[in-house]
């Protein structure tokens, strides 16, 4: 039986990052449907999430998520540019936002069009694999859209037509995970109970397993 998995992602997290290749691989290999749901990142939704952190926790995420990536395996380096703009001043988010805007779109379209999990597999590879610099210039966005088997210039003028579905979208996603019980993303709800961080993957797929996950025919 196809079991659901809801995930609840963001473009600037980049723990959201660090496990996508797990969840592509999790979908391809067994009888489970990843349900993606792309939110705001948590500045966003709260724009005074980091005028009252410690200074710590900012010191601790520049080494943190490139240790993750360096135990999973995985390629990881501060991206250029940041998909959020930050007033360095008041650390709450620009009012204009060119990257995390689109990007959040352009994740809503491609999960209407079905390559949800693809997409946000390429592109955050793009962003946050320290492979490209610039990655918001040139041909970097369309072909890894391509890689995810859309056409990039489709969906600009799709959500373009779109925009205040697209922003409605987000705004359930986000009503959606404070509901789920969490605040953050990478967030994994199986049957309702949430999972939050990359370094939870592990225990949903042992949820999974306890009830019933199969492998796909031919895996």
């Amino acid at each position: 039986m196809m079991q659901r998995v809801d995930l609840y992602w963001s473009f600037r997290s980049p723990y959201s990052y660090l496990v996508t290749g797990r969840a592509v691989r999790l979908a391809e290999e067994y009888d489970v449907e990843i349900a993606l749901r792309i939110v705001y990142p948590l500045a966003v939704r709260l724009p005074d999430y980091y005028a009252g952190l410690p200074p710590q926790r900012r010191a601790y995420f520049r080494i943190d998520p490139e240790r993750v990536g360096e135990f999973l395996g995985v390629p990881y380096a501060a991206p250029d540019p940041d998909p959020l703009v930050i007033d360095p001043q008041t650390r709450r988010p620009a009012l204009a936002q060119p990257h995390i805007r689109r990007l959040s779109h352009l994740g809503i379209e491609a999960v209407r069009r079905g390559r949800g999990l693809a997409f946000v597999d390429e592109i955050s590879k793009l962003i946050w694999s320290g492979a490209v610099r610039g990655w918001d210039r040139g041909r970097h966005l369309g072909e890894a859209a391509r890689r995810a088997g859309l056409q990039l210039e489709d969906m600009d003028a799709a959500v373009a037509a779109g925009s205040a579905e697209c922003e409605a979208a987000l705004e359930r996603n986000g009503h959606d995970l404070d509901a789920a019980g969490h605040w953050g993303v990478p967030l994994f709800v199986v049957d309702g109970e949430p999972f939050f961080g990359q370094d939870r993957f592990d225990m949903v797929l042992w949820r999974l397993q306890q009830k019933g996950l199969a492998k796909r025919e031919g895996r």
